[in-house]
């Protein structure tokens, strides 16, 4: 929805000759652009309960499972910095089957990867291949429709990335417990190759298009190499430190001091040098602008919470309550229906409230839904689960389209690739940086709390010699031994600690994202009002 500025019409006019409909009902050319919409943001949720069998199955720690995610989202931000730009030089229509191409073979790679180390390898290339998709999507559906009938074909493309999030989990779910967790990639194939099909056989290379692009290549190609490799390796080597630090000591070890420092030096470089190129990769000037850089922070923020969570739910309720992937997988997919229902709803609102309220409420919301699950006990339903992905989903339509709408607001027509790469690199590093806070407090907690709890637990502390003697008569009555009986309820005071301890831990981190979500409040608070008689500029 972001690229219509960018698209074959914007630039003198659209005419049916300059259509990327090639002929075709555009109607269709939405619905195939669609395919691979929906297979890449099935990809991103589907994983997420699998995530627990992935670690099994590779023998690997749920923590380090979680590269699946993170590295995949990773690769997804650095290459959306540039994917405008290769859009136009390869050709919108031989660059998205490229990038289409690329995640459908990823995708049979991770299925038959064969450790954690190939897997996490063949995730990278997939997001390199599906980070380049949206830009591309977006221009084919500006250049097959005709200025007045545009929003209708985003609501085809926007339809398929709410239903996606819906169907993953419950999909996910299904496909690991009745096969294994490698088909959740392997389904990926046929509909790749659906795509790939469909995409080479109707879709049509704008005229405007290639005009743009052989203007381009008539002055040279001028590519900011430095600035891609500054991103590249700032952002990539920060979720190392962020993936590996609580694993190994954060600056105890020198080899994460060195990821931190070279992550640093590329990304403090990366500001003077962006600021001084006529044509950066990155137009760090965006963030120079109040309302760009708030509603950037915004969707940080919505990244971190969304994406966290969408991980962490399926792990605890497989892992501390013993959900099969499948009911983990149900427990999400309501609050994607909410969101699906919600969404025309907040596209109204958009047009009649001033951005900025509705995106504090939507915080507020999102907030309530982390407060919300600092309720969690051993003996939650799941109602409760259930509900409070519901809440989560509520909150979100109210942050994603305001803040897409207020973030284009005074961004010239021709900054809006820029600026639509930015707000998804935030969306994307939100979630990176997200997941990878989230393990890291869960670690810590555990550590803390179980060093705290464990202090009861003494064979001198009376509390404890009670309960041993009450679970020791408990078993004795279900027919142990006096010998065997008291060992297991030692086992079973154990079991129980460290189930009290992952509780609370898990609590912990849903009020650090509570906090985060707070905070995104007084952040919206100083968007400026916009004109709501007319679509933003350059949006």
């Amino acid at each position: 929805m972001t690229d219509v500025a960018q698209g074959g019409a914007s630039a003198g006019g659209w005419s049916p000759e300059r259509s990327a409909a090639g002929g075709h009902n555009p109607y269709l050319i939405a619905f195939v652009v669609s395919i691979a919409t929906f297979m890449e943001v099935l990809d991103t949720t589907i994983a997420n309960v699998a995530l627990r069998h992935i670690a099994g199955g590779l023998a690997v720690g749920i923590d380090e499972s979680t590269y699946v995610i993170t590295s995949y989202l990773v690769a997804n931000a650095i290459v959306l910095s540039i994917s405008g730009w290769l859009s136009t030089v390869i050709g919108r229509k031989r660059f998205y089957m490229m990038c289409v191409a690329t995640f459908t073979v990823a995708s049979l790679l991770c299925g038959f990867a064969w450790n954690l180390q190939s897997l996490v390898l063949f995730r990278i290339l997939q997001g390199l291949g599906g980070g380049g998709m949206a830009t591309s999507e977006q221009a084919i559906l500006a250049d097959s429709f005709p200025p007045h009938k545009r929003g209708q074909a985003f609501a085809i493309y926007g339809v398929a990335v709410v239903v996606a999030p819906v169907i993953g989990p419950t999909l996910g779910g299904w496909i690991t417990d009745t096969y294994s967790w490698h088909w959740v990639f392997l389904i990926n194939v046929p509909m790749g190759l659906l795509s790939l099909v469909l995409v080479g056989t109707l879709v049509k290379e704008p005229s405007g298009a290639e005009e743009e692009r052989a203007a381009l290549l008539s002055k040279g190609l001028r590519v900011d190499y430095v600035g891609f490799a500054l991103v590249a390796i700032g952002l990539g080597s920060l979720e190392y430190v962020l993936d590996e630090g609580q694993r190994n000591d954060w600056f105890g070890s020198n080899l994460i001091v060195t990821f931190a420092v070279l992550s640093a030096a590329s990304l403090l470089a990366l500001i003077p040098w962006e600021l001084t190129r006529e044509e950066p990769i990155i137009d760090l000037r965006l963030l120079g602008r109040r309302q760009f850089a708030a509603c950037f922070l915004v969707m940080l923020g919505t990244g971190a919470v969304l994406i966290s969570t969408t991980q962490l739910l399926p792990q605890l309720l497989q892992t501390e309550l013993n959900y099969t992937a499948l009911l983990a997988g149900l427990a999400l997919s309501p609050g994607g229906v909410a969101t699906l229902v919600l969404m025309p709803v907040v596209g109204r609102l958009v047009g009649t409230v001033q951005p900025k309220y509705l995106i504090m409420f939507g915080a507020t919301v999102v907030a309530f839904s982390m407060w919300h699950l600092t309720g969690l006990t051993g003996d939650i339903s799941y109602g409760y689960a259930a509900l409070s992905r519901i809440f989560l989903a509520i909150g979100l339509p109210f942050l994603f389209l305001p803040v897409t709408t207020a973030s284009y607001d005074g961004i010239p027509p021709d900054k809006t690739n820029q600026a639509s790469a930015l707000i998804n690199v935030a969306r994307n590093i939100g979630g990176s940086m997200g997941v990878a806070l989230a393990q890291t407090v869960l670690a810590q907690r555990q550590q803390f709390h179980q060093s705290r709890l464990i202090e009861h637990a003494a064979p001198s502390d009376l509390g404890y010699q009670q309960t041993i003697d009450t679970m020791t008569r408990f078993f004795q009555a279900q027919g142990s031994n006096a010998s065997d009986a008291a060992a297991q309820a030692v086992a079973w005071v154990g079991q129980t600690l460290q189930q009290q301890v992952d509780f609370l831990a898990y609590i912990d981190v849903f009020w650090t994202l509570a906090i985060i979500a707070v905070l995104m409040i007084p952040t919206a608070a100083v968007l400026r009002p916009i004109n709501l008689g007319a679509p933003p500029r350059g949006h």
